[in-house]
């Protein structure tokens, strides 16, 4: 049985637009993505049918979901409810490293297939 492996600390940056970076894994449920937002990024309120677990592993953010706002730093973590909209603001000068866990995974995010 062939299984997904990389080495994630190998994997590419992929540009999303200014200020946003991501790498991406995928399994057969879930999709993990690391996301880079770097204190200028334009913050675009969205929502998906996935839900969404949000890491905080450096920087802070304020994180928006629906009408809520969450202050997040490193140790951080936040459910993203399917279809809510939400989105992310850097608080401060320093880049944010967030690890984003999708279920069901997200194909459009596929780095590893």
């Amino acid at each position: 049985m062939q299984l997904p492996s990389v080495n994630w600390d190998k994997m590419e940056w992929k540009k999303i637009r200014d200020g946003v970076y991501q790498k991406a894994f995928t399994g057969e449920g879930a999709t993990l993505a690391m996301h880079k937002l770097e204190p200028q990024h334009e913050p675009r309120p969205h929502n998906h049918h996935y839900e969404q677990i949000v890491y905080v592993l450096e920087g802070e953010v304020d994180f928006h979901v629906g009408d809520d706002v969450f202050r997040l730093g490193p140790g951080g973590l936040l459910v993203v409810p399917p279809n809510v909209m939400h989105h992310a603001e850097v608080v401060g000068d320093a880049d944010v490293l967030n690890l984003d866990i999708f279920t069901p995974k997200r194909p459009e995010f596929v780095e590893n297939e």
